[in-house]
């Protein structure tokens, strides 16, 4: 009698043995190993740059609460601080009129728009209506330079 056909072994198929193969899984486990820096003053270097920034306390001008995710911050207009994100959107809200089907967003490099939807309940289909710039593109920041220098330098 083959041996593929017996009902016996039908659950030993390929030659497998159940055992080995959960032995086998668990040597193959990945495990992340911690990159070894050749240069311990470099290294010693970026972690005080990255403690020093996090332990400043960055205050937003426009509501005086302190700014919990600098990388979500826009520059002001006029001095260049950075304020929070919803801030910024709130005081464009307030300075644009929106009429009926129509709503502030963000649409990214430093510019808001005032969006014209065809239906509200559908924000798949609009028009921007009105582009409003707040941040100059050629002008960067010295805070948001530092904050680049920062993000280069972990990875």
């Amino acid at each position: 009698m083959d041996r593929r056909r017996n009902r016996k072994h039908s659950n030993n198929w390929n030659n497998q043995k159940r055992n080995e193969q959960s032995r086998e899984n668990k040597q193959k486990s990945f495990q992340f190993n911690k990159a070894l820096y050749e240069d311990q003053d470099a290294e010693r270097q970026r972690l005080a740059a990255i403690q020093n920034v996090k332990a400043r306390e960055i205050i937003c001008p426009k509501c005086g609460q302190p700014i919990t995710d600098i990388a979500s911050a826009i520059a002001d207009k006029s001095t260049g601080e950075p304020l929070h994100f919803d801030c910024v959107l709130n005081q464009v809200k307030q300075s644009e009129p929106t009429g009926e089907n129509e709503k502030v967003a963000y649409i990214g490099q430093g510019r808001f728009a005032v969006l014209q939807y065809e239906n509200i309940r559908d924000q798949r289909h609009f028009k921007i209506k009105k582009i409003i710039e707040w941040e100059n593109r050629e002008d960067q920041s010295q805070w948001r330079e530092e904050l680049s220098g920062l993000y280069s330098k972990i990875n």
